[in-house]
């Protein structure tokens, strides 16, 4: 598989993954895995800051397809098939409704900048 096709089935394999952790049937030790990768995905921090050139992008290159890999390990591939297939039909209704995802990340971010403007006022 071609770098493209690759990165094309990252995007439909990062909603499988968050589709998997909310699934019943989806093994305990894949859950925790396709949590921390959904975590990773997600989060606004990274291990490397995406602003050091080259290295900032290199771990989004190189850790969130491992974590997926990792991931999709644990989970039977008919099982995945079927979250992949989901993931693909995400967005034919238009944009997912479930906004409140993202507050996590939000306060994060709020509680972080309100942390370095008490550390210089």
């Amino acid at each position: 598989m071609g770098l493209k096709e690759r990165a094309k089935q990252l995007k439909v394999d990062i909603p499988a993954v968050f589709i998997a952790l909310k699934a019943k049937e989806t093994p305990f030790l894949a859950k925790i895995f396709a949590g921390l990768t959904v975590l990773y995905a997600l989060s606004p921090i990274d291990l490397i800051p995406d602003f050091i050139p080259f290295f900032g992008m290199l771990d989004d290159l190189i850790l969130l397809p491992l974590f997926i890999t990792l991931t999709i390990k644990w989970i039977p591939k008919a099982q995945f098939e079927l979250y992949r297939e989901q993931s693909r039909n995400l967005w034919l209704g238009g944009r997912p409704k479930k906004w409140y995802y993202a507050l996590p990340f939000v306060l994060v971010w709020v509680l972080l900048i309100t942390l370095i403007l008490r550390l210089i006022f």
